[in-house]
C-alpha cells in the first residue's frame, strides 16, 4: 500500500490502526525468522557472550560492537525524565512509534545536510550526555543527534530491520533504554552488492574508532588521529543466524563496529509489551570533523550541540 495514511506508515509499513482500518496484513518478522530455520543466540549482557538458545553450550564466535550497561540511570532519574519530555511534543512516525527529533535537516538520499532550525536539546536530558563521559568507549562523543521514540503495544510499535545511514551518522551508536525491557534483534546483513542503501560504502573511508578491545582510537576533536580505515570483516555475512541482545529498562546500549556496519537491527513487535521509549544519539563521521572535507559545517553543527533548553 503505497499511499500515506493518517498514522504516519507508509509503503509495506504498517500498526494496529491502519491494519485494522484498510484491512492490512501486518508483516510478522520474527516469524519470518523462525520459519527460516536461523540459529538464535542471545547476548549476555554480563560477559557479553552470544549463546544458542536452544544449546547454551554453543557460543557464537567472532561477534562483537555490543556493549551494554545496566543501570545507567535511576529510577527516580527515569521517571523525572520521562514526565518532562512527555511535556514536550510528541510526533507520528511508521510503523505505530511517536518521536521527537533534535538534530540537523540530513537528507540521506541526496547526501545534503544543513543546521536548519536545531538549536540543541532538551535541558531534562542535558545530565544524560553528561555521564557519557563515565562510559570508556564513548571518550570523545558528541551528541549531534538525540531521537526519542515511543513504542506501544496498543499500536503494535515496531521498527524494521536497517542500518543506521552511514554518511553523516557515526561508528558508535547509543541508545537509552526507558520504561520497559525489550530486545535488540540482529541479523547479518549481505547486501547482495547493493552498500549504496544506506551508504556503506562511505565506510571503508573511515578511520577505525575503536579498535578490537574497544579502546578509543580516533577523537579528531581532541588531536587523537590514527590511519587505519575500517574494513568489514565479512566474519559473520552469511550466517544464517539471529543475535538478540537484552535492553533492560534504564540500561545503556552502544553499538560500533561489526554490529554497526555488517548487521541489520530491528525492534520485534513481539518484544513490546509495555510502553517502551528509546533516546537514541547520533555523533558525525570524519568527513564533518576537523581535518575534514565538511568542516565547517561540522563545527556549526557542533556549536549549535552545546545549548541545552
Amino acid at each position: 500500500m503505497n499511499t500515506n495514511r493518517d498514522c504516519g506508515c507508509k509503503s509495506f509499513r504498517t500498526c494496529v490502526l491502519c491494519e485494522s482500518e484498510f484491512g492490512l496484513k501486518p508483516w510478522d518478522y520474527g516469524k519470518q525468522l523462525r520459519d527460516e530455520n536461523r540459529t538464535f543466540y542471545e547476548f549476555s549482557v554480563d560477559n557479553s557472550k552470544c549463546l544458542a538458545c536452544e544449546n547454551s553450550s554453543k557460543s557464537l564466535e567472532g561477534f562483537s560492537g555490543i556493549k551494554v550497561i545496566r543501570d545507567f540511570i535511576s529510577g527516580n532519574e527515569e521517571q523525572e525524565l520521562i514526565a518532562s519530555l512527555d511535556k514536550l511534543p510528541w510526533h507520528i512516525s511508521q510503523s505505530g512509534r511517536r518521536k521527537q527529533n533534535f538534530g540537523p535537516r540530513a537528507n540521506f538520499k541526496k547526501r545534503k545536510a544543513k543546521v536548519g532550525p536545531f538549536n540543541g536539546f532538551p535541558k531534562c536530558t542535558e545530565f544524560i550526555q553528561q555521564r557519557f563521559s563515565s562510559v570508556s568507549q564513548l571518550e570523545g562523543y558528541r551528541t549531534v543527534e538525540q531521537c526519542s521514540i515511543e513504542y506501544s503495544p496498543q499500536t503494535g510499535a515496531a521498527i524494521e530491520p536497517h542500518i543506521d545511514d552511514c554518511w553523516i551518522w557515526g561508528e558508535r551508536i547509543v541508545q537509552l533504554n526507558l520504561l520497559s525491557d525489550s530486545y535488540l534483534t540482529l541479523t547479518p546483513y549481505s547486501g547482495d552488492g547493493a552498500k549504496s542503501k544506506y551508504n556503506l560504502e562511505d565506510v571503508a573511508g573511515y578511520p577505525k574508532v575503536l579498535d578490537q578491545v574497544d579502546n578509543v582510537i580516533l577523537n579528531p576533536l581532541a588531536g587523537k588521529m590514527q590511519a587505519e580505515s575500517y574494513s568489514m570483516s565479512g566474519i559473520l555475512s552469511d550466517a544464517n543466524i539471529v543475535i538478540r541482545i537484552p535492553l533492560p529498562a534504564r540500561s545503556l546500549l552502544v553499538m560500533s563496529g561489526l554490529a554497526r556496519y555488517e548487521m541489520e537491527h530491528s525492534i520485534l513487535r513481539e518484544d513490546i509489551t509495555a510502553r517502551r521509549l528509546v533516546l537514541a544519539y547520533r555523533e558525525l563521521t570524519p568527513p564533518y570533523l576537523p581535518e575534514g572535507e565538511h568542516e565547517a559545517l561540522g563545527a556549526e553543527i557542533l556549536a549549535k550541540a552545546e545549548n541545552f533548553w
